[in-house]
């Protein structure tokens, strides 16, 4: 499920670097002078461009300490993250800088915060407050059953599969791009079944609300709505915050940043903390012109950049800047660093896949040899799935690995298997967990499921039939 934004409450103080035992004025002398110039800024909107290991983290830390020392109260303030660990992990810190609070801060994701107001204002929405929500595989599974039951599934001709269906959804939702544009541009193969798609997604939105059910996306799409069609509900929402904060800026899609404009309909009191260099999710709908666009859309809006670096050595940074320097659209900065020294980076070209793993095994074992200890030694992957070639080669030559990353513990069949049976108490509708759970039972298959889920539903959900 999405998690609903934690309500962070003071902790003991610790003995850090990062404490109240002096004004905040005198703890900006940690900051240099650009940090300390977003940190200590006053009302209005502000945009941080921070280059990579410019200590953004840190700047947003104080700034939201900042803004609790000069007197706004903590239940006033919101802070978003793409993890819920980072929204901890910034709020307990800014905690301990400014000593104990009689409120807390709101800080969370976009989909949990999301889940929080919709059950407080989804009803004007027409959204009731117990609805169900379905993680990514559960809304596959829904478009599925949408698939099947317009009789799409057993279509000679080949058909967009329900893992494709989900991914042109959520593009489509998240991008806000045509589903034909979509289709003709990334998927031509399924270009003549455009009306075919929109039907199924129209069954599927469909069973959606009659079954109490949202996916993730619905947390934003409702959300949004709230904002865009109701001026006294929108008025309500955004009353809630007088600040609001926004890690990773350039990772946003347009519905967050239009969600965003809406939060701040009665005040423009907006941080976002942003790279238009490491935008590197545009598969998910990221969007980097909110960040390119960020003084237009808030006219007035404070540019603040982090440029020094406290993780590379110069020649990294050399070769950085090169890079960046060469897009058509950016945000001039130039990285640079007090540390000293560094070997220049390597460009190395590979033939194919298996050069390039002799490459990586060679270089790891000279280096061992050199005197490097194995787990100061790391390997980076684009994807998960690129490490299969020298997992391989690291187990025949016998070098001990750690892979990180991997499937969540809720995503694991096992622990969704139990959710399923869990969801169907709280939500006797909810067909999705049904399906999963009679496809666990001994000699049922797709079809037997679908009919009994068919046979439940007529029977107006009576689940003691089963």
């Amino acid at each position: 499920m999405a998690e609903a934004p934690r309500l962070y409450r003071p902790r003991e103080r610790e003995s850090t670097a990062e404490t109240a035992e002096h004004p905040l004025d005198d703890l900006t002398a940690q900051l240099n002078s650009e940090q300390a110039a977003a940190a200590m800024y006053g009302d209005g909107p502000l945009l941080i461009v921070a280059g990579a290991g410019s200590g953004k983290t840190r700047t947003l830390v104080y700034r939201v300490a900042h803004l609790l020392q000069r007197g706004v109260k903590p239940e006033r303030v919101l802070l978003l993250t793409f993890t819920r660990r980072a929204a901890h992990e910034m709020l307990t810190r800014a905690e301990r800088l400014v000593g104990s609070l009689s409120g807390h801060v709101h800080g969370g994701t976009f989909h949990g915060t999301g889940n929080r107001l919709l059950r407080m204002f989804g009803e004007s929405a027409g959204l009731p407050r117990d609805f169900s929500i379905m993680d990514q595989a559960d809304a596959v599974d829904r478009i599925g059953i949408a698939r099947a039951n317009l009789g799409y599934g057993k279509q000679e001709k080949r058909f967009p599969k329900k893992e494709t269906l989900h991914y042109i959804y959520s593009r489509h939702v998240n991008t806000e791009i045509p589903v034909e544009d979509i289709l003709g541009g990334e998927l031509p193969q399924f270009a003549d079944f455009t009306d075919d798609v929109l039907r199924i997604f129209a069954e599927y939105t469909s069973g959606k609300i009659e079954r109490n059910l949202v996916d993730y996306d619905d947390l934003l799409i409702f959300w949004a709505l709230m904002l865009e069609h109701s001026a006294p509900l929108a008025d309500r929402i955004a009353s809630l915050y007088d600040h609001i904060l926004v890690d990773e800026y350039q990772d946003t899609n347009l519905m967050q940043a239009r969600i965003l404009r809406g939060m701040c309909r009665s005040h423009q009191n907006i941080t976002v903390v942003g790279d238009d260099a490491q935008s590197i999710y545009s598969f998910r709908g990221a969007n980097v012109h909110n960040v390119l666009d960020f003084p237009r859309q808030f006219p007035g809006a404070r540019l603040v950049t982090l440029e020094q670096n406290y993780r590379s050595t110069q020649p990294i940074l050399d070769v950085t800047n090169t890079l960046i320097s060469r897009a058509e659209e950016r945000f001039t900065k130039n990285l640079w660093t007090n540390r000293t020294g560094g070997e220049m980076p390597w460009l190395v070209g590979a033939r194919d896949e298996q050069q390039q793993t002799k490459f990586v095994i060679d270089r790891v074992l000279e280096l061992h040899e050199e005197g490097t200890p194995l787990r100061e030694i790391a390997v980076l992957f684009r994807a998960a799935y690129m490490s299969a070639d020298l997992e391989i080669e690291l187990a025949n030559r016998r070098i001990p690995f750690e892979k990180w990353g991997g499937l969540k513990f809720l995503e694991a069949a096992h622990v969704k298997d139990v959710l399923a049976f869990l969801r169907v108490v709280e939500n006797p509708r909810d067909d999705v967990s049904w399906y999963r759970i009679l496809m666990l039972m001994p000699g049922i298959g797709d079809v037997t499921a679908r009919a009994a889920i068919a046979s439940l539903a007529e029977g107006a959900w009576d689940s003691d039939a089963f």
